[in-house]
């Protein structure tokens, strides 16, 4: 049965366009995705992102136990409200989902892990806590809001009481703090985000989320959907799960050897495999494409390098640089003058380094 969050009959009542996202009823657009793609550079948007899964790791062992489940390294958060990106893997070095790790005190972690993977994240997630005596509580009864864009955090700031704007303010990139609003929501504001500018994912109690939604449109901050996020993420150059990156491929070959710390000592799942990968050299590559050529790039056509074929994994039309833009996976090596296959024809493309577009401005070479 599809499911919806909490503010489904808000995006309705709002006119949008609803569609199946893993098996959640969610807004698309409310009319124009380019316009909310350009809003959301340009000034500010929100996104509805309940469907996320909130999951609280509590226990006297929870460092010990994420210093063995993910590939990053937890003990980089030494701050609390300190956040992390990372991925868990699969004993063959697999991506079982890539989520972020709040450190808001050495017995509290918190989780953020994608939509689409809840059951088997939660399921995984509890089955390797057990050695380590960790409590693993999914939130449910949390919604999430994304305000993205260069505005975003002044309009959500002005929602907060007094005490807690300046604080709220202050918020270093992948931080979070717990705050109330001037109603006395208590509700937890990270700077992160999914769209590549600047901006706020606020976790407020279900019950609220529909008052705090309404509030922001109140403060002239208009709703998006995804269309629009996927379009900035893929500018962003923020792979997408079960697109860029499934429980086959690992994080060296989906570009993502950033999030993976070889630390002496630390036996994630995982690791031996990647030892293994690294030193016998990875046969595959994640690449950016830029298309000059009228036309789309699409998930799944064919890529031609010079090693080989591969294919194009997320691929659309960027608003912001005005032509297609892709992420491909191809063979290792330098790949050469590559083609994609559109339709019969091969279609001369860029290789490009990514992100395509960084806090709204086009990066050099694109």
């Amino acid at each position: 049965m599809t499911q919806k969050t909490i503010l489904n009959e808000t995006h309705r009542a709002l006119g949008a366009k609803m569609v199946d996202f893993g098996g959640w009823d969610m807004p698309i657009h409310y009319g124009s995705q380019l316009d909310e793609h350009h809003l959301v550079r340009r000034d500010a948007g929100m996104f509805d992102v309940s469907h996320m899964t909130v999951v609280d790791l509590t226990g006297a062992k929870v460092r010990d136990f994420l210093r063995h489940l993910v590939a990053n390294s937890v003990d980089k958060l030494q701050k609390p409200g300190k956040a992390l990106y990372t991925a868990m893997l699969n004993p063959q070095g697999g991506v079982i989902d890539d989520l972020i790790v709040y450190f808001m005190s050495e017995d509290w972690f918190r989780l953020v892990v994608n939509a689409a993977t809840r059951e088997k994240d939660v399921a995984w997630i509890t089955a390797q806590a057990t050695a380590f005596a960790v409590d693993v509580r999914e939130r449910p009864e949390f919604g999430m809001v994304a305000v993205q864009g260069p505005n975003a955090r002044e309009k959500v700031v002005g929602l907060l009481r007094e005490e807690d704007r300046a604080p709220v303010s202050k918020l270093l990139r992948f931080s979070a703090r717990e705050a109330r609003t001037t109603d006395g929501v208590e509700v937890f504001v990270a700077r992160t985000g999914y769209t590549g500018e600047d901006g706020f994912e606020v976790i407020v109690p279900e019950a609220q989320t529909v008052a705090f939604w309404n509030a922001l449109l109140e403060a002239g901050v208009k709703p998006a959907g995804l269309g629009a996020r996927d379009t900035l993420r893929l500018e962003a150059g923020m792979n997408l799960y079960g697109q860029d990156m499934d429980d086959t491929v690992s994080p060296f070959e989906a570009a993502l050897a950033w999030t993976v710390v070889l630390d002496e000592g630390r036996d994630f799942i995982g690791r031996a495999a990647l030892e293994a990968q690294q030193a016998a050299g990875v046969s595959r590559q994640m690449i950016g494409l830029v298309m000059d050529e009228k036309g789309v790039l699409r998930h799944g056509q064919k890529v031609l390098t010079a090693n080989g074929e591969g294919e194009i994994l997320s691929g659309t039309f960027s608003p912001t640089i005005g032509k297609a833009i892709a992420f491909a996976r191809v063979p290792a090596g330098a790949p050469g003058e590559v083609r994609v296959d559109i339709r019969g024809k091969e279609v001369p493309v860029r290789v490009v380094k990514f992100p395509f577009v960084r806090e709204g401005k086009v990066q050099d070479g694109i």
